[in-house]
C-alpha cells in the first residue's frame, strides 16, 4: 500500500519505521527541515518539506494525484491532523487516520464521524489504564489491558524460591488445574522463546503471561512469593494530559492522589477539573515536599512531565525515598534502553500505546479488536472474532495448522472467557486472543478468513 504520514516527531518515526518493514510505500511530510533530513537518512521513505495541512503540500505527496491508500496525520497540532484529514478524504483517499492530543475530540466518535476520519485516536486513556495496572499488580514488570479490561497480559520474573522454578510447562495446567492463564513467552538472560510444553521455567525467567484479570494477584502470589495490596496512596509529577487521565482513574477508584505540578495557572485548572486529588504547587523534584507528602508509605510514583530525563530522575528519586513502585513515562526508545541500569521499576511509552491502534488500522482492516506491541520482545497479541463463515469455525484449534510460535491465549465466548487446549472446538461468533511475532500474526489471522 501507499502510505502518507504527516509529521516526523516519534510517533511518525516509529510508524513509518514499521510500515516499511511491513513493505508498504511510505511518503513522509513535515516542516522541520532537521526532522525531515533525519527520516530521510534513517528509512526507506519519500521525504516532503512542508506543512501538512496545506493542499500544496499534500499534492507533493500524492494525494489527490496518486492512488493513496492510507494518510495518517501524527503532528503535535490537532488542527493540522484534523484539516490534512479532512483535505485528504475530499481528495479521495481510502482511510484517513487522525491522531487527537485534546481528549475532547475522543470523547464521541462524533467528530471522526461527521469529519469523514476513519478514527481519532488519543493514546492517554490506554497510557492510564497502563499505569493503573502496573501500580496494582506491584511485582509485574509490564502490563497490557485485553479482552475489554477482562484479560491482561503481565511480565513476572520467577522468584528463586518458587514452585515454578524447574517446573515443566505442561505441568502447570495440571498443578494449577482452575489457573486460567497461559504463558507465552519466556525472557532468559538475553534470549527468549515462545515456549513449549517440554520446557522447564528456571528461576529468574521473566514470563509473559495472559491471564484473567480475577486470578493476576494468584499468578503474582505463584511468581513471586507474594501478593500486591490494594493501592491506597499514589504520587503524580506532571499535570499534562496523562498525568491528569493517571489522576482521574485512580481518584475513581478511591486511591489516595497528590499530583505536583510546577506551573500556577495549570495547577488552578487541575484542582477544579479532579474531584479528590491533591493538587500541589511545587517541584516533584523537592525532597522535603516529597516526604511531607508521604513518598515513604506511597504505593507508588509516576512521573508524567513532557521531559524524559527529568521522568526518569524523579522515578529513581522517588524509588530511593521510599516508594513502592516508581513508573516513568518516557518516550524514546533511547531512554527505554536504560531500565536494566537505573533503578525505575517501569518505563511506560505513550508513543507504542499510539503507534499499535494506528497500526492495527492498516494490518487488520477487517478486524475490529485490539492490537497490542510489545518492542521489548518483538511480538505482539491482536483480539479477533471469527466471523460465521470463518473456516475455523467447527475446528480444533490443534488442526488449525499454525506454525510454531503462534499461539491461541485466550477465547471469550459470550460471557465466559477461557484459555483453550488443543481439542478446543472453536465456534462462530468466538473471539480469539492471539499471540506471535508480526509476520506469523498475519499468516495466522488470514487462515481465520478475517479480511
Amino acid at each position: 500500500m501507499r502510505i502518507v504520514i504527516i509529521g516526523a516527531g516519534e510517533v511518525g518515526t516509529s510508524l513509518a519505521a514499521s510500515l516499511v518493514e511491513d513493505g508498504h510505500d511510505i511518503v513522509v511530510v513535515e516542516q522541520d527541515e532537521e526532522k525531515i533530513a533525519r527520516i530521510e537518512n534513517e528509512l526507506d521513505v519519500m521525504a516532503v518539506l512542508g506543512n501538512g495541512a496545506r493542499p500544496q503540500v499534500l499534492e507533493k505527496a500524492g494525494v489527490g494525484r496518486d492512488r493513496i491508500d492510507f494518510l495518517i496525520a501524527c503532528t503535535d497540532r490537532d488542527e493540522v491532523n484534523i484539516l490534512a484529514c479532512w483535505i485528504a478524504r475530499r481528495a479521495g483517499v481510502g482511510s484517513v487516520i487522525s491522531r487527537a492530543r485534546s481528549m475532547e475530540f475522543t470523547d464521541t466518535k462524533a467528530w471522526a464521524r461527521d469529519l469523514g476520519i476513519q478514527a481519532m485516536i488519543s493514546p492517554e486513556r490506554s497510557v492510564a489504564r497502563q499505569i493503573e495496572e502496573l501500580l496494582s499488580v506491584s511485582s509485574a514488570l509490564e502490563a497490557a489491558e485485553l479482552a475489554g479490561g477482562r484479560a491482561g497480559i503481565y511480565a513476572f520474573s520467577i522468584a528463586d524460591h518458587s514452585s515454578l522454578a524447574g517446573m515443566r510447562l505442561r505441568d502447570l495446567t495440571a498443578t494449577h488445574p482452575r489457573m486460567k492463564a497461559m504463558i507465552v513467552y519466556v525472557k532468559r538472560g538475553g534470549e527468549g522463546l515462545i515456549p513449549a510444553g517440554n520446557d522447564r521455567l528456571l528461576a529468574g525467567d521473566i514470563c509473559y503471561v495472559v491471564a484473567l484479570r480475577e486470578q493476576v494477584w494468584q499468578l503474582e502470589e505463584l511468581f513471586q512469593l507474594r501478593k500486591s495490596r490494594s493501592l491506597h496512596r499514589v504520587l503524580l509529577a506532571g499535570g499534562g494530559k496523562s498525568g491528569f487521565q493517571v489522576a482521574r482513574l485512580l481518584e475513581s477508584r478511591g486511591v489516595d492522589v497528590r499530583l505536583i505540578e510546577l506551573d500556577g495557572e495549570k495547577c488552578e485548572r487541575l484542582s477544579q477539573e479532579l474531584e479528590r486529588t491533591l493538587v500541589l504547587h511545587g517541584d516533584a523534584a523537592d525532597q522535603a515536599l516529597l516526604r511531607s507528602e508521604g513518598i515513604d508509605l506511597a504505593d507508588g510514583f509516576v512521573a508524567t512531565t513532557a521531559s524524559d530525563e527529568v521522568n526518569i530522575l524523579l522515578a529513581v528519586l522517588a524509588k530511593a525515598m521510599g516508594a513502592k513502585k516508581s513508573v516513568a513515562l518516557v518516550r524514546r526508545k533511547t531512554f527505554r534502553s536504560l531500565d536494566r541500569y537505573v533503578s525505575v521499576d517501569a518505563m511506560i511509552d505513550p508513543t507504542e500505546a499510539l503507534t499499535s491502534v494506528i497500526l492495527r488500522y492498516v494490518r487488520y482492516p477487517g478486524v475490529e479488536g485490539a492490537l497490542s506491541l510489545f518492542d521489548k520482545i518483538g511480538a505482539e497479541t491482536l483480539e479477533v472474532e471469527l466471523a460465521e463463515d470463518s473456516p475455523a469455525r467447527g475446528r480444533r484449534v490443534m488442526d488449525l495448522g499454525w506454525e510454531p510460535g503462534t499461539l491461541m491465549a485466550l477465547v471469550i465466548r459470550g460471557h465466559d472467557v477461557f484459555v483453550p487446549r488443543g481439542d478446543t472446538v472453536l465456534q462462530g461468533a468466538d473471539r480469539v486472543l492471539l499471540f506471535s511475532t508480526p509476520e506469523r500474526l498475519r499468516r495466522a489471522v488470514d487462515g481465520l478468513g478475517v479480511h
